[in-house]
């Protein structure tokens, strides 16, 4: 893709209302479970991007027919819980959800595949998903950890894992695996991650155990077809929410978004600093709650982000310490050194970025301390090809003086193509 820079003038407000783009992680699950099940699935606003389109891709690759409507809809015929094996190395793009969670599928079939990615994503950890497949009974080969990965179908066997690391990926691709191993897998993190996996699961028909922090599946279940409207991103949303929170006249209305309550951490940061958040309209689809989000701005308090609740928003974090600087009292982050391990070093790509445009900021071992009370200037930017980081500083530049430049700004398309266009419409100059 051709690299292109943006130009985010100042703002005077934040008004109006929009709806953003289906969730990612919910997309991908959908994708992935529609494959193994008998028959045709149907959803409606599923994700836009390029990471979702990867896993599409990858199960048309495994003998699934998919077919995409220009309205955001896509159809699956799935062919059961036996796949078929790839003519060509299924490749994920720019996706760790892909490649670690269809790891999980893939480590039980039947044949051998192989899972590449981009430069991005061949630098991620692939450790953390094959240490708990290995232990199940799955062959993979890779690259000291790293992508490619080359998997050995095998007959897999249950296991109870505790992942050292709370990941929502991990869970996923051992209870996928789980679905097709004999027995019974549990999966028992040590904080609660988002839960989209077991949602989806029993949304088509799977049965899913859950006691504390711990999730079992049994394996051996059909699934059967799903149709569903992919809600809301709500990771999406909260670029917007951040934006509004920054400008003390703002009122945004955000309809038909995700209101999980493993993905709502950032409605209760926001609440913390002050901001009052309405939830309106709230209604259950398939196990996950959606509603309207209303917010009007007040960002007068200190917060401090760590442990569990850090977890639980390893998404959001960017975009929070982007606006920080803004609030009065400012922002301290704490055992996010996971942000060092996305689609780029976070915690760095966050520090210069604010330090560029004036902000004073310390950066930690596992987070940052960012006061309240700054002016900050226009400034070219680096989106570090990393699509968080990127929307993260358009939002920032909304209250900086001048104009600033985002360069390789196209990386948004992982996530959220129509982004720059989205922000223009409720934005007031």
């Amino acid at each position: 893709m051709k690299e292109a820079s943006v130009v985010i003038r100042s703002a005077r407000n934040v008004l109006g209302s929009l709806r953003v783009p289906g969730d990612k992680s919910i997309s991908h699950r959908y994708a992935m479970l529609a494959a193994l099940a008998r028959g045709r699935s149907h959803f409606e606003n599923f994700a836009p991007g390029a990471d979702c389109s990867s896993t599409l891709e990858c199960v048309r690759a495994l003998g699934s027919g998919v077919e995409r409507g220009s309205d955001a809809s896509v159809t699956i015929d799935g062919v059961g819980l036996q796949l078929k094996p790839a003519e060509h190395a299924l490749d994920c793009g720019n996706s760790g959800s892909t490649m670690r969670m269809l790891a999980g599928i893939l480590a039980a079939q039947p044949f051998a595949s192989e899972l590449i990615g981009d430069a991005s994503l061949s630098r991620r950890p692939m450790k953390r998903i094959i240490e708990p497949l290995a232990q199940m009974g799955a062959h993979i080969d890779s690259i000291d950890g790293h992508a490619p990965l080359r998997i050995t179908g095998n007959k897999l066997g249950a296991i109870t894992y505790r992942p050292p690391v709370a990941s929502a990926q991990v869970k996923t691709c051992v209870l996928f695996a789980g679905l097709l191993a004999e027995g019974k897998t549990t999966v028992e993190e040590p904080h609660p991650t988002r839960d989209h996996g077991e949602l989806a699961l029993r949304a088509f028909g799977a049965e899913v155990e859950r006691s504390g922090n711990a999730v079992s599946i049994c394996g051996g279940q059909e699934l059967s077809p799903l149709q569903a409207c992919v809600p809301g991103d709500s990771s999406s949303a909260a670029f917007f929410l951040c934006a509004a929170a920054i400008f003390p006249e703002s009122n945004l209305v955000i309809d038909g978004v995700l209101l999980n309550p493993t993905r709502s951490a950032l409605l209760d940061v926001l609440t913390a600093m002050g901001c009052r958040v309405s939830m309106l309209r709230v209604e259950e689809q398939h196990g996950e709650l959606v509603g309207t989000i209303g917010l009007v701005p007040g960002m007068g308090r200190h917060v401090t982000i760590s442990g569990s609740q850090t977890a639980l928003l390893i998404d959001e974090l960017p975009v929070l310490a982007a606006i920080a600087p803004y609030t009065s009292c400012g922002l301290e982050v704490q055992e996010a050194g996971e942000l060092r391990i996305k689609e780029s070093d976070r915690l760095s790509a966050v520090t210069r970025n604010l330090q560029a445009m004036g902000a004073q900021v310390e950066q930690t071992d596992s987070g940052w301390r960012i006061p309240g009370g700054q002016k900050l200037h226009g400034a070219e930017i680096e989106s570090y090809d990393d699509h968080r980081i990127a929307m993260a500083f358009a939002i920032a530049a909304l209250r900086a003086e001048a104009e600033t430049v985002i360069h390789n700004a196209q990386c948004v398309a992982i996530s959220y193509p129509s982004f720059f266009e989205d922000l223009e419409r409720v934005v007031e100059r």
